[in-house]
This record gives C-alpha cells, sequence and structure tokens, in this order.
C-alpha cells in the first residue's frame, strides 16, 4: 500500500526513471580522435545514477523579491517558415545557458531578468554555480533555492544583454503538436533536438515522488536537464528533468515539468514563500478487477479526504476528468494542484458513481 504523501519505491527491474543531468564535465578534445574517445568516456561514465534524491523537502532562500514575468519577453518572434524548428532554436538559443557546479553540467534558460530556471538535481548540494552564457560570456551565478519535490531550482546570475525567454504560461497543448528541446547534453552547448508532444497531464512515478509532467520523444539525454522544451511558437512549455531508460540516455520517453506548474515553483523560491504540496490524505492500492483506479484502504485522520466525505473502498477514478488508472497516478494528479485547491474525484462507491468535492490540504513535513 502507498499513500498521497508519495514517497514511493519501485520494484520495476527493466526500466527506470532517470535524471538526465548533470553529467561529467568533459574533457576539452584537442583533435577528433580526441573528440571521439572523449565521447566515448562520457558515454561510459554515465550509468543509472541520475535518480531523484531520496530528500523529499523543498528549500528556498528566504531574502528574495518576488518576481513576475514580463509582459513582453525580449526573446525574437518566430515567423512562419519551412523550418519551424530551425526558427525556434534561433529565438530561443541565446537564453540558454550551460550550468557546471564543479561536479557535473546541466542546462537552464533565463526565464526573468537576473534569473536562470533549472532542475534541483542540477545544482544539488551547490551554492554557487558557473553559468555560461550562448554568447561565450560566462559569470558565476548563485542558486536562490530548490524545489526538490517538483526538481525545480533558480539561479541568480548578471543577465544583462541576454534575452528573457518567452514562456508558454497557460497555453493549452496537444498530443502530438511539436516539441524543441534546447540545452546541454553530455556537455554539448547550444543542441537542439526535435520531437513531438507525446502526452500532457501524465502521471510519472519515480522513486520518492510523483507529478504530473510532459512527456516527449524528443531526444533528451544527461546535461540536458533544466533546458527547455519548446513549442513551435519558441515559446517554452516545459523544464526538461527526466528520461525512462534502461541504458542511461535517450530512449524516446522523456518528461519535463509544465511551465506553468515550474514559474509558480520558481516565483515561491525567489520571493522566499514556503514551498508546500497539495495533500489529499489517503493510503491505498491499485484497484482490481473490472475497474480500475485507486482504491482507498484508509484515511489520515483530519486530511482533507476525510472532511470530503470520502470513505474506505472508494475507488478514485478521476480527479477533474483526468484518468486515474493507479493509487501512484491519484498522487501525481494531487501533486499537482496548490494547497486550498478543490478538485472533483470521480468515485465509485459500493457500484455507484458518485463525484466528491475536495479543498486539497497540505502535506505535512517530514
Amino acid at each position: 500500500m502507498i499513500n498521497d504523501e508519495t514517497r514511493i519505491n519501485s520494484d520495476e527491474p527493466t526500466e527506470a526513471v532517470v535524471k538526465v543531468a548533470p553529467t561529467p564535465p568533459p574533457r576539452r578534445p584537442s583533435s577528433l580522435m580526441a573528440l571521439l574517445v572523449g565521447l566515448v568516456l562520457l558515454l561510459g561514465g554515465v550509468g543509472l545514477g541520475w535518480f531523484l534524491s531520496e530528500d523529499d523537502e523543498p528549500s528556498a532562500a528566504t531574502t528574495q523579491p518576488t518576481i513576475t514575468q514580463a509582459a513582453e519577453a525580449t526573446t525574437p518572434t518566430v515567423e512562419a517558415t519551412e523550418e519551424p524548428v530551425a526558427a525556434v532554436a534561433e529565438a530561443l538559443l541565446p537564453s540558454m545557458v550551460h550550468i557546471s557546479t564543479g561536479s557535473g553540467l546541466g542546462s537552464g534558460f533565463v526565464y526573468e531578468d537576473g534569473y536562470v530556471l533549472t532542475a534541483a538535481h542540477v545544482v544539488e548540494g551547490s551554492n554557487s554555480v558557473s553559468v555560461r552564457f550562448a554568447n561565450g560570456s560566462q559569470s558565476e551565478g548563485t542558486v536562490v533555492g530548490t524545489d526538490p519535490a517538483h526538481d525545480i531550482a533558480v539561479v541568480s546570475v548578471d543577465t544583462e544583454g541576454i534575452p528573457v525567454a518567452q514562456l508558454a504560461l497557460d497555453v493549452e497543448l496537444q498530443v502530438g503538436q511539436l516539441a524543441v528541446a534546447l540545452g546541454s547534453p553530455w556537455g554539448l552547448d547550444q543542441t537542439v533536438t526535435s520531437g513531438v508532444v507525446s502526452a500532457v497531464n501524465r502521471p510519472v512515478l519515480d522513486f520518492n515522488s510523483a507529478q504530473v509532467l510532459i512527456q516527449t520523444d524528443a531526444p533528451i539525454n544527461p546535461g540536458n536537464s533544466g533546458g527547455a522544451l519548446a513549442d513551435r511558437d519558441g515559446r517554452v512549455i516545459g523544464v526538461n528533468i527526466e528520461i525512462i531508460t534502461v541504458t542511461g540516455s535517450n530512449s524516446g520517453v522523456g518528461f519535463a515539468v509544465p511551465i506553468s506548474n515550474a514559474y509558480e515553483f520558481a516565483s515561491n523560491i525567489v520571493a522566499g514563500t514556503p514551498i508546500e504540496t497539495a495533500y489529499l490524505g489517503v493510503t491505498g492500492d491499485d484497484a482490481t478487477g473490472a475497474q480500475s483506479g485507486a482504491v482507498i484502504t484508509e484515511l489520515v485522520p483530519g486530511s482533507a479526504a476525510g472532511a470530503a466525505g470520502l470513505v474506505v473502498g472508494d475507488i478514485v477514478t478521476a480527479v477533474d476528468t483526468l484518468a486515474v488508472f493507479s493509487i501512484s497516478d491519484l498522487a501525481a494528479r494531487v501533486r499537482s494542484y496548490l494547497p486550498g485547491d478543490e478538485v472533483i474525484l470521480d468515485v465509485i462507491r459500493n457500484g455507484e458513481a458518485i463525484t466528491v468535492r475536495v479543498t486539497l490540504g497540505t502535506l505535512p513535513e517530514g
């Protein structure tokens, strides 16, 4: 049985959800042969080591000012073209950054003047990082704070002269639409790959947490973490954080935190607002038999679930009409909201379909 605190272990032996950064810093080759050898060594040094940290507690700075997305982004507008990926690259690459912590490499992008958005596991354990911009300049950045539960972090750095990436806040995505990944896979700056949005609102379970992510088949590899996933209009739609793989590198199943969520988490980090996670307050199992869903086996005393009238034996089949096929799906869907948000659960109770309105609580610490 697991509960919606989502501290979950996986017993699946054949595949893993793997963090795709940081990569070990590569040695700079002096010849083509050295480049080939360096790539082999870099590939050989990457395995299934980039798992999500077991520390599920977020941290944030407490003295930074609140930030807001600029009304007009300074990134060039993408015009209609027969080469949409090239147009996206031209618009967004100037906003991309390469992040080095001394022990590894990752990606990020300028999302506000003076601030870079990246993945929490890229800067884990670091107070300062080296940030290299697309124009070749390099500056020392300060880690403002991290949200490990959602794998988002903010770095403060001098971005004068660097364009701010345009964000697709509150934009509805379509399965099958163009998706362009930008970042530094294997430490190779300014790399662009493309694919499609394979799924939206995908509940993803890893070793100690779950959240709802964008799925893409755009190639993502170690070093891409913290980089941007963009649409054909050159707007960032997500922050790349992890892949499912049996080899440690891209297998066509990558995931990104939706940018609206990432921006909310980043705003809390910079403002010093306590980072809280939505909480239903149930323990459950996957439903068996003809009805799929999450069956509730226990209610946490005083929880939102109990207050809303959920009972042991209820099978939750959807959250705000989004399907729930398992208890991990339920945990991930709940985590996509904020404490205090109201959701409508589709529930099967004693064979009868009902709806239950729940005001979500806050995940307890510890």
